[in-house]
């Protein structure tokens, strides 16, 4: 399960990653919903809403917030996060125009994306649309975001939000020295996060290349007392651009709450991003394989 969580900052530097307890979802087909209790007992409600590629009125956007609104039964979103499938379709540009209206009418706190990439998230600032942050998917293999995103994100104060950032826990102990070309021999690929990551793995490098980057983690893991989760988080939270993370959990069974704590409380130090990027650079570059942020859902 997909957990989004609130925030909890630390000083300096001034990114976390985002932790919660999860208290309700309702999901459909255009939207997945949370309520989450925040920091100091204050709630957050956050939407995330894919409409269908079509023409964007107003009527069409402010029906879909009201039904947000009413499901959340709060009169204003904290925040929306946005996603368009199909760039073809400039329609994007109309829905944000909306939403930015009903921000102005205190209906909406907050807009901000998902998978979008460069070129889009230019368009959308060039067009005065007050968009706070791009949900991307960013980890040690997957470093897209810092090719083109994050520069733009830096000039317009834009931040991003990464997911993916432990690989759907491919980038963990659990798979540390396993071959997976021998069936049976090593822990399953069970889950269509775990799969989706392993193909990007295949596409970075390969499993022989992987588990080279998984031992470097374990040293520094080691090294500090952590684990290699606690390790990969941290490297992009320490990335350019990079305010939080999303960190996957499965309620009541494997909720990473001491690791997730421990993330706050790591500091990698130069020789570590060192033994990190002699590793990762040895990849293949996703911008080329793959395209830029959010590609992978366009081809």
């Amino acid at each position: 399960m997909p957990c989004f969580v609130t925030p909890m900052p630390v000083s300096p530097p001034s990114t976390w990653p985002i932790t919660m307890g999860l208290l309700k979802i309702s999901m459909a087909s255009s939207s997945i919903e949370f309520v989450e209790r925040g920091h100091q007992s204050s709630w957050i409600s956050l939407t995330k809403w894919v409409p269908p590629p079509v023409k964007m009125t107003s009527s069409i956007v402010r029906e879909s917030i009201d039904v947000s609104r009413r499901r959340m039964d709060v009169p204003c979103l904290d925040m929306l996060q946005f996603h368009w499938w199909d760039y073809s379709n400039p329609g994007y540009l109309d829905a944000l125009n909306h939403l930015t209206d009903l921000k102005e009418e205190g209906k909406i706190k907050t807009v901000a994306l998902t998978n979008f990439d460069t070129e889009r998230l230019r368009i959308i600032l060039e067009n005065g649309i007050p968009v706070v942050s791009n949900q991307v998917q960013h980890s040690v293999v997957d470093m897209r975001p810092q090719q083109k995103m994050a520069e733009l994100c830096q000039l317009t104060g834009v931040k991003l939000i990464t997911y993916g950032t432990v690989m759907g826990g491919l980038l963990s102990e659990k798979f540390l020295d396993t071959n997976l070309s021998i069936p049976f021999a090593g822990p399953p690929l069970n889950t269509p996060s775990l799969q989706k990551y392993k193909r990007m793995v295949d596409a970075w490098g390969g499993w022989s290349q992987f588990q080279v980057l998984l031992q470097t983690l374990k040293r520094i893991a080691s090294k500090h007392g952590v684990s290699i989760p606690v390790v990969a988080v941290r490297y992009i939270l320490d990335q350019p651009a990079v305010a939080g993370s999303m960190i996957g959990v499965r309620l009541g069974l494997a909720e990473h709450i001491q690791d997730t704590n421990a993330i706050f409380m790591l500091s990698l130090d130069e020789d570590d991003v060192n033994s990190i990027q002699e590793v990762t650079k040895k990849g293949k570059d996703l911008l080329g394989v793959i395209g830029d942020c959010g590609d992978e859902y366009r081809r």
